[in-house]
């Protein structure tokens, strides 16, 4: 029996549609709870994360090196610098722990 993947396609678009439109026709006026308000505020920024740490840890040849890489990125924007001076500075401290580790 040969799936149709027309089929699979209109139930993903119908499930993508729905999620996005439910919450529009079900909430009509603000969110006055604090709670959820701080957890629509923060889901963003945690779903950034759940992305991008995966990639972050599996984008270099070891997994030590990738992890340096985050060390010295975190640290480096926890001082306050700038987005090209983490990313450069990451990006050496990975270039380097690849030498040493290789």
């Amino acid at each position: 029996m040969q799936p149709n993947v027309y089929v699979y396609i209109a139930v993903m678009a119908l499930v993508t549609y729905l999620i996005r439109v439910l919450p529009l026709t079900l909430i009509r006026r603000q969110i006055q709870n604090r709670t959820i308000r701080s957890f629509l505020f923060y889901m963003p920024y945690a779903t950034l994360a759940v992305m991008t740490f995966p990639a972050i840890l599996s984008a270099t040849g070891t997994p030590w090196s990738a992890l340096v890489g985050l060390i010295v990125a975190a640290a480096m924007a926890w001082r306050g610098c700038s987005l090209f001076t983490v990313a450069s500075v990451a990006c050496v401290a990975v270039f380097a722990a690849e030498c040493v580790l290789l």
